[in-house]
């Protein structure tokens, strides 16, 4: 089982492609279940460079015996084996359940991830308004072209990647349950959704996007209807509605069932879920430095800035929220349970390259449909929900720290000078920054994509490896000499579906959870205190932003181009360990560092 890097090796084609061709390129493979003996090796080298000798050994003798012939790991294997020929994709349902939707942690900061753009040059309500009605212009261009069959198709490796994930993306929403959310997608019926949701000042509007021929509305219609929509939604005293959505799950899910049980309520939230996507327009961002700014932005996408700001403006269970400030900000904040990053990435590279054109098309002169808005029954109890709310989500807030630079020294050309992959060298650096940082190392994940795959979703390339622990520990002491080679340091393996995979397996087959699971090793082999993500978006300088996965843990996100990098950094505040400033800091020199060792000055 090879992991790829999302974004290394995709390439875009410029021909369209009729339907039953698309239909050809996404008849991609079955994803295999790797041999065992492969996955436990795995395993075992990724602890190498964690454990100490005598606990390693004790986990060795574990592995041995869970994977030796007639043990329960070959029988397991047997049944997932058995799962694959059965089913389009033996981990991805599983993985997404596990990952997402069982998770009972709010969804900003922990599962949400934002991509923030860079801005446009405006600075005013009027501008804000005919960028985004050629916003919502370019993402239903995109969308006619997955109902057409004329999406560029993606290679990987001269492979194509599977392309399902993509009508998913439009009308569909997270909705929350009492110990799992599902996901509702609302485009498969058989009259699908022709509305998007604009919220304003916490105010929801339906906004229909088809004129009555089933033509899409052209850009000025759209800017027509948005001014009628900021003409009705004057800042009032209105209730924060979305703010609900940002809740603990289980707490959401009981305030959803009350929510529900009135009819306007039932028929304003069923708007909202089943519309296109939703457009956030924002009040502008508060700019205290330029230093800061790229900081301020990225959050403000994230989470919405807080109850004082605009984070009443998000619907977090909806899949896309395309957000526009006042002040020339905007980015895309999405939920990951229906689509991680690739997907989304190729969504946006459209959108940017669409708002570049002009727009050719004239307004048909016909009256159109007030845009409705969506009103909501709010008793006590409900009024009691949004406060306490409120007071969650800005606690969640305050404890993130985002930190956000452009490194400029250097960009992806520097590792390429000397046959090194750009995504190597960084893992490398932000494996020795945080060394010098904890004076330790930690498990490390970065996502890499799975769409080679029918139905694949990701996988996790992890570091260190032990040849990365020793250049580590090797690199600020100059007694120690060593050859090194940073494509051996990074040679990932995914082994973590398919040992999520063993594991469920057995509970799937009512037995209890296999000693190997239970051992402190694998769990301190998947507190991943590091999370990293390449941004796919190729077109702009743009920086992605999520939440740790662990509360001792950073999240960094880089967006390499030829001659600088683009980084961002969160951690949690509540953690005396973690900095987000401190890493950054080091991160910045030990890249420095880095350059120095493979361009030594005389």
């Amino acid at each position: 089982d090879v992991c790829f890097h999302t974004c290394c090796h995709a390439k875009r084609l410029k021909p369209c492609y009729t339907l039953s061709e698309l239909c050809f390129f996404s008849s991609v493979p079955p994803q295999p279940v790797p041999p065992l003996a492969q996955t436990l090796q795995g395993y075992l080298r990724a602890l190498e460079p964690l454990l100490p000798p005598e606990e390693l050994s004790h986990t060795r003798r574990m592995v041995h015996d869970f994977g030796r012939p007639g043990g329960l790991g070959p029988q397991l294997q047997e049944g997932l084996e058995k799962r694959a020929r059965l089913n389009k994709n033996w981990i991805s349902d599983w993985w997404v359940q596990r990952a997402y939707l069982e998770s009972r942690q709010p969804l900003p900061v922990h599962s949400n991830a934002a991509i923030s753009l860079p801005r446009r040059d405006f600075n005013d309500w009027r501008s804000q308004l005919v960028f985004a009605s050629r916003l919502i212009a370019a993402v239903l261009d995109f969308k006619a072209k997955i109902n057409t069959g004329q999406l560029q198709v993606e290679f990987m490796r001269g492979k194509p990647l599977c392309k399902e994930l993509y009508p998913l993306l439009f009308s569909s929403c997270r909705i929350p349950g009492p110990k799992h959310d599902y996901i509702a997608h609302y485009g498969r019926s058989r009259r699908s959704p022709t509305h998007i949701t604009v919220v304003r000042n916490y105010q929801f509007f339906q906004l229909e996007v088809y004129n009555s021929d089933g033509s899409r509305m052209t850009e000025s219609q759209i800017h027509g209807q948005l001014l009628r929509i900021r003409s009705q939604s004057w800042k009032t005293d209105k209730e924060p509605m979305g703010i609900l959505t940002s809740e603990h799950r289980h707490t959401w899910g009981e305030a959803y069932n009350r929510l529900l049980r009135d009819k306007l309520n039932q028929e304003s939230v069923r708007m909202i879920e089943t519309g296109l996507f939703s457009l956030c327009l924002d009040s502008p961002v508060m700019r205290i430095s330029d230093e800061k700014y790229a900081s301020r932005k990225a959050a403000q996408v994230l989470h919405g800035g807080g109850t004082f700001s605009n984070s009443g403006n998000r619907w977090f269970d909806k899949t896309l929220q395309f957000v526009v400030g006042e002040d020339g900000s905007w980015g895309l904040l999405y939920e990951q349970a229906t689509a991680e990053g690739p997907p989304v990435a190729t969504l946006l590279d459209h959108v940017i390259e669409y708002c570049e054109k002009p727009d050719p098309k004239r307004a048909p002169l016909l009256p159109l449909p007030m845009p409705k808005k969506l009103y909501f029954h709010i008793d006590r109890e409900i009024k009691r929900d949004i406060e306490h709310a409120k007071q969650n989500l800005d606690i969640l807030i305050n404890d993130l720290d985002v930190n956000v630079f452009n490194f400029k020294k250097f960009g992806k050309n520097l590792p390429k000078q000397h046959q090194m992959s750009p995504n190597s060298f960084i893992q490398v650096a932000l494996q020795l920054a945080y060394y010098r940082v904890h004076s330790e190392v930690c498990p490390a994940c970065d996502i890499a994509t799975q769409r080679m795959f029918r139905g694949g979703r990701t996988e996790y390339i992890r570091s260190p490896t032990k040849q990365g622990l020793q250049f580590i520990l090797a690199f600020d002491n100059p007694s120690v000499s060593f050859h090194f080679s940073f494509v051996q340091a990074l040679n990932g393996h995914g082994i973590d579906r398919h040992l999520l995979g063993l594991k469920l397996q057995a509970i799937e087959e009512g037995m209890s959870i296999p000693k190997i699971f239970m051992d402190t090793a694998y769990g301190l082999a998947t507190h991943f205190k590091l999370r990293t993500g390449q941004v796919c978006v190729c077109l702009c300088l743009n920086v992605m932003c999520f939440g740790p996965l662990v509360p001792d843990g950073y999240a960094v996100c880089y967006n390499p181009q030829a001659d600088h990098i683009h980084f961002s950094i969160t951690a949690f505040n509540c953690c005396e360990d973690t900095n987000a400033e401190r890493l950054a800091r080091t991160l910045r020199d030990t890249m420095c560092h880095l350059q120095e060792m493979l361009q030594p000055t005389v």
